[in-house]
């Protein structure tokens, strides 16, 4: 490995970080969109405090335990608290693709993204401050303990379980996790009532429409990046596979929900873009382009049923998270056994048995910590804040000067 190789590897890494945070503007835009009017500035702050929580508990904690450089096969590890100084020459880390320093910032930004889907499931009844707990121990432990599993070298590893950039290492495991907060914390008030699913629309499809190209555009750094060096095939395979998928996604999704919904609806077409994308992470680098098209399609079909499904048993999810990274993940991550480089039965069972794996205790780590914070601190605003709006409730503040929590609040003060 030459200084010029390792120092275009190394910036490739560096700028894929940089898509990647960008990627936090698009959850922020794309939610704000989704949620009703009186609730944007706190959807807002919520993302951009994810990215302060997520940089800050993955640097005093979670790197080392996800990758702690010990345990190979193992199912824990831990290297100690903080970032450190490396010695020697800067090449000789990982194959001379990148730096100490490249690495840690690339797999903060991930770590902070899985947080970000949780924040979309819960929108407009939750307490700020309970919330960020949340995200804080969620971050810290319990995303680099499964990431651990198997990025870090641990048992999943091991066993063969493959998935690339994190079709269930971060969509799945924030999935499971959104589900789970959501199942503690309850619908928001009026949206199932006795003569049905009452729909809350949210304010601003420009806005959802642009946080959508946002992530799109982020994800060339997700999946482009996860390459892990600037080898000119294998990322520009990724392009191609990541961008065919997102958009077999889009057209399956739009194609899908007029024959449910017998309408053309943007939101449905929006999260087939997603869903293809979070369903060709785990095996962008494996794919033809034409398995890359049959994965988005499939993924593409699954949002509008899966959003009815979770509907149905009122399972209230403002954004689609659930639909968008659960559903989605599992089935990518299968499809890694399916058309991947060892595909076959046993490659299923595996891939299988990881999804199980993160998903049961990604499930049950986010159900524990949002109960307990239930059960002390309380996690759901007031009926009379969340029918004024939590811009009002929580910040004293509006997203727009006509804003109808605005006009609410003044009428009840």
């Amino acid at each position: 490995m030459n200084e010029a190789i390792f120092t275009v590897n190394n910036l490739w890494i560096l700028v894929s970080t940089i898509l990647v945070f960008i990627m936090h503007l698009g959850f922020a835009t794309l939610e704000a969109g989704f949620v009703q009017k009186k609730n944007v500035v706190n959807i807002l702050f919520k993302n951009t405090m994810i990215v302060v929580i997520g940089l800050l508990t993955y640097a005093i904690v979670g790197f080392n335990l996800m990758y702690p450089g010990m345990n190979a096969g193992g199912f824990f590890g831990f290297s100690g608290f903080g970032l450190s100084l490396p010695g020697g020459d800067p090449i000789e880390y990982a194959g001379g693709n990148y730096t100490y320093w490249t690495d840690f910032i690339f797999q903060g930004m991930f770590a902070a993204t899985c947080a970000t889907i949780v924040s979309g499931a819960v929108a407009e009844r939750i307490k700020l401050v309970p919330f960020l707990l949340f995200s804080a121990v969620f971050v810290a432990l319990c995303y680099p303990i499964t990431g651990f599993w198997n990025w870090g070298g641990g048992w999943l590893k091991a066993a063969g379980f493959y998935d690339f950039a994190g079709s269930t290492m971060v969509h799945a495991a924030g999935g499971f996790a959104a589900l789970a907060a959501v199942l503690v914390l309850g619908p928001r008030r009026g949206k199932y009532t006795d003569h049905g699913i009452k729909p809350i629309p949210g304010h601003s499809m420009p806005l959802a429409t642009i946080g959508v190209f946002l992530l799109w555009f982020g994800w060339y750094g997700f999946n482009g990046g996860s390459v892990l060096s600037a080898n000119p095939m294998g990322v520009s395979l990724v392009f191609v596979t990541t961008s065919l998928a997102a958009a077999a996604g889009a057209l399956v999704a739009f194609i899908a929900g007029y024959l449910l919904f017998k309408s053309y609806d943007l939101s449905m077409t929006l999260n087939g873009i997603l869903g293809g994308l979070v369903g060709i992470t785990a095996g962008a680098d494996q794919m033809s382009p034409n398995e890359a098209m049959l994965i988005g399609a499939i993924a593409g079909a699954i949002i509008p049923f899966s959003v009815v499904f979770f509907d149905r048993r009122k399972v209230d999810d403002p954004v689609g998270a659930t639909s968008v990274h659960l559903a989605c993940g599992v089935w990518g991550t299968l499809a890694v056994g399916i058309f991947g480089a060892k595909a076959g039965l046993n490659q299923v069972l595996v891939q299988l048995m990881g999804v199980a794996a993160i998903g049961a205790f990604s499930f049950a780590a986010a159900f524990a910590i949002m109960y307990a914070l239930k059960q002390t601190v309380g996690i759901r605003v007031s009926e009379e804040e969340e029918m004024i709006g939590l811009d009002i409730g929580e910040h004293e503040m509006s997203a727009y000067a006509d804003s109808p929590s605005e006009q609410m609040a003044m009428a009840v003060s």
